[in-house]
């Protein structure tokens, strides 16, 4: 939001304070009336600085939203526009039918949805007549970095339990593997919702823990990128679930190296971002420069085996994890650019 100046003239009323005006539209843009309640604190030597109280302030998010669907709707777009209404940071989401009643097929994508994939969310009423969801998680109950780190845990777990499925053939543990993608969603979807509230609302952004929208901005693009690691671990069971067999274990500890590398270089610069570690970061991405020379190991092996499938199946479950080495990459960059005013030198006054 651009800044906006004003120069008022104080006036001295009574025996002990003084009075200042404020532009009427900024008070109509905060949603303020007479009689509401403001803090103001003293900064340093020379600076004040004037709030709305906390329990005052205006919310940019809406209380409640309505969305009416067809009965030709399909049940991909409506869950599209649940979520986006979810990001939006909504309480209470009612879907009504536009006519007629909600179909069975559509009640069921929904409540599904809900439950799979919007984390705090609850269906408190349904019928034909519509369904409405309740968000009832608490907004600092569970914090961004809090959700961030469970989400990585299980991104990583994924990995492993995916390779170890390749292993040992293991078609349950594969599909486990499968089903807790939609968990990694979900800690990711509850993060952008914070995320969307914190930068309309600055109370939330400094209880979130940030000082500025645009760590924001670079929270929302790591939070990707650890959802595409989930990704990647599904992409590695699909294997096993195609071919139905295991690959030698002699082979599947070179891919674990590899994947131990990766998971590696993903904790360091998850690290640098949780220190907002400008240093570390450039460590990190230094390191994930050595994929290339797992990458070059893998190819020699690839070339030494005659089974043509399974030369394929090694060929794309490195793949898969040199990704993740270059997610890592990405994750570090983004930790400098969130970090990289620390480095320069303050003007002395």
């Amino acid at each position: 939001m651009q800044e906006r100046e004003e120069t008022r003239r104080l006036q001295f009323t009574g025996k002990s304070s003084y009075i200042v005006s404020l532009p009427k539209q900024w008070i109509t843009e905060l949603g303020l009336k007479q009689g509401d309640q403001i803090t103001i604190t003293r900064q340093g030597k020379s600076g004040l600085k004037i709030l709305p109280a906390k329990d005052q302030t205006k919310t940019i998010q809406t209380e409640e939203a309505v969305l009416e669907i067809a009965r030709d709707d399909e049940n991909s777009a409506i869950i599209r526009k649940l979520v986006s209404l979810y990001f939006l940071g909504y309480k209470t989401i009612q879907i009504k039918p536009k006519t007629d009643r909600l179909q069975p097929g559509q009640r069921n994508a929904i409540k599904s949805a809900v439950k799979g994939m919007l984390m705090g969310a609850e269906i408190i009423s349904d019928s034909v007549d519509g369904i409405t969801i309740q968000v009832l998680v608490n907004l600092l109950e569970l914090s961004v970095d809090g959700a961030f780190k469970r989400m990585l845990h299980l991104a990583k777990s994924m990995l492993r339990d995916a390779l170890l499925a390749v292993k040992e053939g293991n078609i349950e543990l594969a599909k486990e593997v499968i089903d807790s993608d939609d968990e990694v969603d979900r800690f990711g979807f509850y993060i952008i919702r914070q995320l969307k509230i914190a930068i309309q609302n600055e109370y939330m952004l400094k209880d979130m823990g940030f000082t500025n929208a645009r760590q924001c901005l670079g929270y929302r693009l790591i939070v990707k990128n650890i959802e595409r690691t989930g990704d990647h671990a599904v992409l590695i069971t699909k294997d096993l679930l195609e071919f139905k067999r295991p690959i030698k274990n002699n082979i599947m500890e070179k891919i674990e190296d590899l994947n131990d590398f990766a998971v590696s270089v993903l904790d360091q610069a998850c690290l640098a971002l949780f220190k907002e570690d400008f240093n570390l970061a450039e460590l990190a991405i230094k390191r994930a420069s050595d994929a290339s020379k797992y990458e070059k190991k893998m190819l020699e092996l690839i070339k030494s085996i005659k089974d043509e499938e399974e030369a394929y199946r090694i060929r794309r479950m490195s793949e898969n994890i040199i990704r993740i080495a270059e997610y890592a990459s990405d994750i570090a960059e983004i930790v400098l650019n969130m970090n990289i005013e620390k480095l320069l030198k303050r003007p002395k006054l």
